[in-house]
């Protein structure tokens, strides 16, 4: 678009952000520990990656009955969401490891998975943190004509039966990042709006060399094992698996009742809210007291911490998270806060229902 200007947030004296870093950076201070992961996350991360490891072995070797080998393919798509969430995702943010080797060895389990490091960390880091719900350039809420994620979204009659069938299009979300939408960001070089940052030689090497390792180890190998039509239930299963899981975290995080879609100023391009505020504002928690829910997400239920600290391992988040809430009761901020899984579910339910009407 010739005349798309990236957003961009007010400068303040006192801003809330330098107000809540200074406050969480004292909880550590005062603890003396780091920010960074721990052992036990570093044993989770092992585990899960044995696991998968394992399962896929066993499914091309010792190929059990078709019923113990579909719920080991639901158990596959889990843990492929489950390393993207905990391990991919902190590695990304450099909050995996105080060790930036060991926090790219992380980051680069995106590659396990068949899935690029560069692109995602061009929209997940650099744009979805930075402007998040801003329709036009979070490609977090761009799903095209089959679903209006924002206000300012065209409306089209089908999207009245969205909170129907949303559920069918998640479950697409791993298949179409893997095999449509990566290719798409690089051969387009941009990413929605945004124009993709100059990729340098590794970078298109890395690309290539993880498409190719991809299609030889979940396509080309088992097809030889199994056969192509068990390979394609299997593959099918664990994809559809992955995506929904990946796709209803995120989602809670962001689309569901309450939260904003701030739209920036059309002569200034400026936002109406400064960083933190603004994160707060887009931002929902969810399911927090729920100690399986956090393991099995890598704490992306505590979204509104993750979105102020992401450098901060979410080991740490429901600890920062008291003192995040506290802070928005003093700035008169509402901290959004869904109390289950449930009816966190529902809110976005609610929240496709809404947007499929005028």
């Amino acid at each position: 678009m010739p005349d798309f200007a990236i957003p961009k947030f007010p400068v303040v004296a006192h801003s809330l952000h330098t107000e809540l870093k200074k406050r969480v950076q004292q909880y550590f201070d005062d603890k003396g520990i780091r920010s960074t992961g721990t052992p036990k996350l570093f044993t989770k991360a092992i585990m899960m990656i044995i696991a998968l490891v394992l399962i896929y072995i066993q499914l091309l070797i010792w190929t059990p009955v078709w019923y113990i080998g579909v719920v080991e393919c639901i158990i596959l798509g889990g843990l492929v969401a489950g390393i993207g969430f905990n391990v991919m995702h902190d590695g990304s943010h450099g909050s995996f490891s105080k060790n930036k080797w060991t926090n790219r060895v992380a980051a680069s389990s995106i590659s396990l998975l068949g899935a690029n490091h560069f692109m995602w960390n061009m929209k997940h880091n650099m744009i979805h943190h930075s402007f998040t719900n801003i329709d036009g350039v979070d490609d977090d809420i761009e799903i095209g004509v089959l679903m209006r994620m924002a206000p300012t979204q065209k409306l089209l009659k089908m999207h009245k039966f969205q909170h129907f069938y949303f559920w069918f299009l998640y479950m697409l979300l791993y298949v179409f990042w893997i095999f449509f939408t990566d290719y798409k960001k690089y051969f387009s070089r941009k990413i929605g709006n945004v124009p993709l940052k100059k990729m340098q030689l590794k970078d298109h090497i890395e690309f290539w060399s993880v498409k190719v390792y991809h299609a030889a180890v979940f396509i080309v190998i088992p097809i030889f094992a199994v056969g192509w039509l068990a390979w394609l239930v299997g593959f099918l299963i664990m994809s559809l698996v992955a995506g929904f899981v990946l796709s209803i975290v995120f989602q809670l995080a962001h689309t569901v009742e309450q939260t904003a879609f701030p739209i920036a100023d059309i002569q200034s391009h400026q936002l109406p809210d400064e960083f933190a505020a603004h994160q707060i504002k887009t931002t929902a928690n969810f399911a927090t007291r729920n100690k399986l829910v956090s393991w099995l997400v890598g704490g992306l239920n505590f979204q509104i911490e993750h979105h102020l600290f992401p450098k901060v391992s979410h080991v740490h988040y429901p600890a920062i998270s008291k003192i995040v809430r506290s802070v928005c009761a003093e700035y008169h901020l509402n901290y959004i806060e869904y109390p289950t899984m449930r009816r966190a579910v529902l809110a976005h339910v609610r929240f496709l229902r809404s947007m499929g009407h005028a």
